[in-house]
């Protein structure tokens, strides 16, 4: 599954995970010092929803900023299927 919305085209992005040792200098200290960088990504919060896509129900990946912006019409409960009579 791509990590992509299907609506804003929103993608994971990149970054840093920096961690600092040391006593910050209004403490007393001689500051923080950066002891570790690790690169890190950012994922989109995505959700997989039942929504209309040109007036046809699918299932699309959507962010969740979509979903409360109400970029996505959700499509419509399916009609439980008549019993067979016997």
């Amino acid at each position: 599954m791509s990590r992509i919305c299907a609506i804003c085209g929103k993608t994971p992005h990149t970054g840093n995970r920096i961690v600092r040792h040391g006593l910050a200098k209004y403490k007393g200290g001689i500051g923080l010092h950066t002891t570790a960088v690790t690169p890190r990504r950012f994922l989109p919060n995505l959700h997989r929803v039942h929504a209309l896509v040109d007036g046809t129900p699918r299932t699309i990946d959507v962010c969740a900023a979509c979903i409360k912006a109400g970029r996505v019409v959700k499509a419509p409960a399916r009609k439980a299927a008549p019993e067979a009579q016997a």
